[in-house]
């Protein structure tokens, strides 16, 4: 049998015959595809909330500490405010006590301890002015008698200035009237004279003389 036979009498095959697909297959990959990508944007959306909730909790923690802050600053300056409170509320009553004292002060003064006439009243304005003085200063009431010391333009307010051998330029060399501190807080300058050193080499300016 000739080879031309022999493919005469194979088979024939029809090229346009597709093979099978399995359309199950197929639906079920694009399903799945389908609720991959779902999947995909929930997870996006996810992320994106849990970013914006820790912006919150962030914004929010931020806004706790400055309140905090804030509430710490109230407190503390409501305490220095009761503070100062307690400090200077004596300062008007303060003020209408200095002419008593004051008047006390000039009472000695024009009295004299040796002159049997003014002996009482001397020991008894004395013994007044003592008693009267260490009371206030148990309210932080004290004394400004700069005698001797530097003139000091916060505490003290001059009157003038004369030369003087015996004290240095610039020297309070006489008190005219006593000043007054309350609790660290000036109630009252001294009111002095202040010397401007020896007549031979004193300073010919002059110094601020209020307080």
């Amino acid at each position: 049998m000739s080879n031309e036979s022999n493919k005469a009498q194979e088979p024939q095959i029809d090229n346009n015959i597709a093979p099978e697909v399995d359309t199950e297959v197929v639906e079920d990959a694009a399903n799945l595809m389908d609720e991959l990508t779902q999947a995909n944007f929930r997870i996006e959306e996810l992320e994106q909330a849990l970013a914006a909730a820790e912006a919150k909790v962030e914004e929010q923690k931020d806004s706790v500490i400055r309140a905090a802050a804030e509430v710490d600053n109230v407190r503390r300056r409501a305490a220095m405010d009761v503070e100062k409170a307690h400090k200077f509320a004596l300062e008007k009553f303060a003020n209408e006590l200095l002419p008593v004292i004051d008047n006390m002060e000039r009472a000695l003064q024009g009295t004299n301890a040796e002159d049997q006439t003014t002996k009482a009243i001397y020991e008894g304005v004395e013994l007044t002015l003592k008693s009267f003085t260490t009371a206030v200063e148990k309210f932080g009431l004290s004394p400004l008698n700069p005698q001797g010391e530097a003139f000091n333009p916060d505490h003290h307010q001059a009157i003038g200035m004369q030369p003087s051998d015996d004290f240095p330029a610039n020297t309070v060399m006489m008190v005219m009237q006593k000043g007054y501190i309350l609790n660290d807080r000036l109630l009252r300058p001294a009111m002095v004279m202040v010397s401007q050193g020896s007549a031979d080499s004193a300073d010919t300016g002059s110094i601020d003389t209020q307080a």
